[in-house]
Parts: structure tokens; sequence; C-alpha cells
């Protein structure tokens, strides 16, 4: 047990120090927390992550002061009082949507950028099921949101997923009532969704954040080339101090050498962000979304925000039951990438022969789903198009284990 320092005043820095451990704690998580040099910019989405969920908390403080969470003042609460009445209102309305939109962006360069690399690989398995199941809270967190404006879109977008839960052929109403708290959203649906997206669901995204990066500790975070690292005799010449001890390292710490970095990312994107949020808006408020909900008046065409396209997409060109069991696998089958992919190689795609190939494939397939998912599923041409690229989506997951068992291990 460490020696108290009984002299030490009050709150002074020896005083916590000897029983908090902070000198310990900013060891281990910023001073000492060993990163690789061989790294670029893509390595500062987590951080940038974290950074545009932290502006949505705010945000949705100040808009949660003038929300109204009933049926009769949701919509009125959300376009007129704190669009017109409420100094600022605006512009923390803004703020809320454009984040929402862009963490989903970030969140999916992120993920491709894990995909691509082979993060996921040889010991950082957790890193990325824990990665994804912050991707299934965001999206929870985002639907429920979504429900919140009480518009055309909330109304029937909650209609239409929550009907998923009925199983198809299971025809499981109840469950889907059960859901609702009513036979069609209402008080009660919304009541639900406004608890889960301002108070349980952000308590659980904040616990897996901790768990995500708690996950990156140990083993460290990967590197462009995939190549492993001495840690701690890199670590060890770094703290040498030389010019050239630290030549010779293969690490940064990160406080405050690859902080800096990615707070210069962050500069960047936050330029976009604002320019997003002052003068163009539009693109994270669906024009439908500006009528009231009406249960008896049905959009023309139903559909789900940008980020949910593709999974949506998946859904549409199958059977009942078929699509229902297709768009289950689609939200889960990312989690098995580790054990999917075969190859023992930790190394970026465009050294990995097959897998390049399929790993571009992946990414373009998920984009066309995403644009076929705005389209109305009425012209045949375009319905052809979303099934084959459903279809694309299915095969290229099945041929994964298959082009990575015989992929040769690179020489080092």
């Amino acid at each position: 047990m460490a020696k108290i320092d009984e002299k030490a005043f009050p709150f002074s820095k020896q005083w916590l120090d000897d029983r908090l451990a902070l000198t310990t704690v900013m060891k281990v998580l910023n001073t000492e927390y060993w990163i690789p040099k061989n790294i670029n910019f893509l390595w500062a989405m987590g951080m940038i992550l974290a950074a545009t969920f932290g502006i949505l908390l705010i945000s949705g403080i100040f808009l949660l002061m003038y929300y109204v969470p009933t049926v009769e003042g949701a919509f009125d609460s959300v376009n007129y009082t704190i669009m017109t009445e409420v100094g600022y209102g605006w512009l923390w309305r803004h703020i809320h949507g454009i984040g929402a939109s862009l963490v989903f962006l970030i969140i999916y360069i992120h993920m491709f950028t894990g995909i691509y690399y082979g993060s996921y690989k040889r010991g950082r398995e957790m890193i990325w099921i824990s990665g994804m199941l912050l991707f299934v809270l965001f999206s929870a967190e985002a639907f429920s949101g979504y429900m919140l404006p009480w518009g055309q879109m909330s109304y029937w977008a909650g209609m239409v997923i929550t009907n998923l839960f009925s199983g198809g052929s299971l025809e499981a109403y109840g469950l889907v009532e059960w859901i609702r708290g009513d036979y069609v959203p209402g008080q009660a649906f919304l009541g639900r969704f406004f608890m889960l997206h301002v108070l349980l669901l952000p308590l659980v995204i904040i616990g897996a954040i901790v768990f995500h990066f708690a996950t990156l500790r140990l083993p460290h975070v990967n590197n462009q080339d995939g190549e492993e690292v001495d840690f701690e005799e890199s670590a060890r010449l770094w703290k040498e101090g030389t010019v050239e001890s630290r030549k010779k390292s293969e690490v940064i710490p990160f406080s405050p050498v690859f902080l800096s970095k990615d707070i210069f990312v962050m500069g960047v994107y936050f330029i976009l962000f604002f320019y997003l949020v002052f003068y163009n808006f539009n693109f994270a408020m669906d024009p439908v979304n500006f009528d009231p909900a009406d249960g008896l008046k049905t959009p023309a065409h139903i559909y789900p925000e940008w980020y949910f396209l593709w999974s949506y997409e998946i859904l549409r060109p199958f059977s009942k039951d078929l699509g229902l069991i297709a768009f289950a696998i689609a939200q889960v089958i990312f989690f098995a990438l580790p054990f999917l992919d075969r190859s023992p190689n930790v190394a970026p795609a465009s050294k990995r022969g097959l897998f390049q190939i399929w790993f571009w494939l992946m990414l373009v397939d998920i984009i066309v789903l995403t644009f076929m998912g705005k389209l109305p599923p009425t012209d045949p041409a375009f319905a052809f198009i979303g099934l084959v690229s459903a279809v694309l989506f299915f095969v290229l997951w099945a041929a994964l284990p298959f082009i990575t068992m015989f992929e040769k291990k690179i020489k080092e």
C-alpha cells in the first residue's frame, strides 16, 4: 500500500493523488498510453465520434428544456416553440440534427477503416465487437430520436419498424402492441421512446464507450501496415528522450503527441460540421416530417433516415418472411467478421489479394443499397437493382471464409 502524505493540504494535487492515484491514471490513459507512429488521419475517427456524441448530449439537453413529450404538443414544441420562440433554439436543433447524421457518417468511415486495415484480427476481436455494439446502440438512439418530432415520417416509420417485431407469418402482434403500448403509435409509444432517447440509451452508450476504450488498452491499436510493434521496447526508447532514441521508437504517447493530431483533424471536421449547421442543414431534416403525424394519411413513400437505407433496402425485395430474415441477418453479420475472416494476415486490404476485391465490392454494394433504399419501389429497373444488390450482400458474406481461408501468409 502506498504511503499517504498526512501533511498534504486537503484537495491539493498530492492529497488527491494519494487517494485517487491521479498520476497513475494519467499515465495509463494518456502520457504512457502508446500509439503506433505508422497511422494516418483515419485513426482520429474515434475521437471525432466521442466529440460528436458530446455535442449531441449538450444540444439534446437544451432541446429537452422546451420539448413537450405529448402527442398534442410534441410537433408544435419542435417546429414552432424551439424554432421560432426560443432564443437560438433553431441553432440547437440544427446542431442536433446535423450531429445525428454526421455521427453515422463517421461511424461508417471508422467501421470500414477497421475492415480495410484488419483491425479486428489477432487479439483485437473484442475491440471490433464492442464497436459494433456501439453501432447498434447509436442506431437505436437515432431511431428513438426520430420519433420525437411526431411528424408524418416519425409516425409512419415507427409504425413500419415496430411491425417488424410481429415476426412475419408468426403474426406476433401482441408483442408489437406491447412495444407500442397501444394498437397504433400514440401517447404510450411516444412516452416510451422519449424515455429511451433521453435517458436509458445515452447511459448505455456511455458505458459502451468506456468499454470500447478499455478494449483498446490491451491489445494496442493496429497500424496502417498491420505490423507487429514491440510496445515495451519502443516505449523505453521514447522515454529516453533523445532525438535518436525517439526516431528509433515505433510509438508515440497518446498525450500530448497523438492527441494534438486528433485535435487538428477534429478542427477540420468541425469546420465542415458548422458549415452544414449554418448553411446546409436541410439535408438532415426530412420535408415530410414537417407535416404533423396523421394516422389516417399514409405518405406515398415511407423510408428511414439515410444511414438505415442500406439495411431497409435488403428488407424490401424479398417476401414477408424471407425479407425479415434477411434484414435480421444484415443487422448482426458484421459482428461475425473476425470469425469469418480466416486469413492469418493482419494487413491492409491492398496487400491481401481477393480480400481487396471483397472489400471494395462490399463498400460499393452498401452505397448502391443506400441509394436504392431512398427510391420508390415502383420502378422495375430500380427494384431489380435493389434485388441484385441485396443478394450480392449475402453472397459476399458467404464467400468471405473461402476467399480468406486460402490466402497466403504475407512474409514479414
